[in-house]
């Protein structure tokens, strides 16, 4: 599974991902709107920062926040 991690931030464009994005990122894993509950919750990815009205993570953040919210199997 760490592979898939290392692919997406190597297939990844930018060094910042929109929580808009993130649904795009993870082919509909997680919705924007999900971010934006663990946010409030205060167990979203750590370094998130506002560009205009937008809300983004810095790429390393928000791929070691997405390795430690998943799991194998299912």
């Amino acid at each position: 599974m760490e592979k898939v991690f290392e692919e997406l931030a190597a297939k990844w464009p930018s060094a910042i991902i929109a929580r808009a994005e993130v649904g795009k990122m993870t082919g509909g894993g997680i919705s924007s709107k999900s971010m934006a509950n663990y946010d409030c919750l205060g167990t979203g990815p750590k370094d998130r920062f506002m560009m205009g009205r937008r809300v983004c993570y810095p790429l390393p953040s928000f791929i070691e926040w997405l390795r430690m919210h998943s799991k194998e199997g299912g």
